[in-house]
């Protein structure tokens, strides 16, 4: 599994920083191309996706990787004892 990627404000533009780096890998005038870049690189690695709003806190996860929870409806029906409804 790779670095997560964050969608980071960096000044009047948005950067794509992955976690831990000190340095953004690239910047974008707006917030949508950095989240397709690096919604993109976060597939490719396997990583999770967090996307930052222009006060730095995360408004939006997606999770790339590995998840605990299946998704697809196979599984949702084999696991659906499993879950309880609040």
């Amino acid at each position: 599994m790779g670095k997560n990627q964050h969608v980071v404000p960096a000044g009047d533009k948005w950067g794509i920083k992955g976690e831990g780096n000190s340095r953004l890998t690239s910047t974008f005038d707006r917030q949508s191309d950095a989240i397709a870049a690096a919604r993109q690189i976060s597939k490719n690695q396997h990583s999770e996706l967090f996307i930052h709003g222009r006060n730095g806190q995360i408004r939006e996860r997606d999770s790339h990787g590995k998840d605990p929870l299946p998704t697809n409806s196979t599984a949702k029906t084999r696991y659906a004892s499993t879950y309880t409804r609040a």
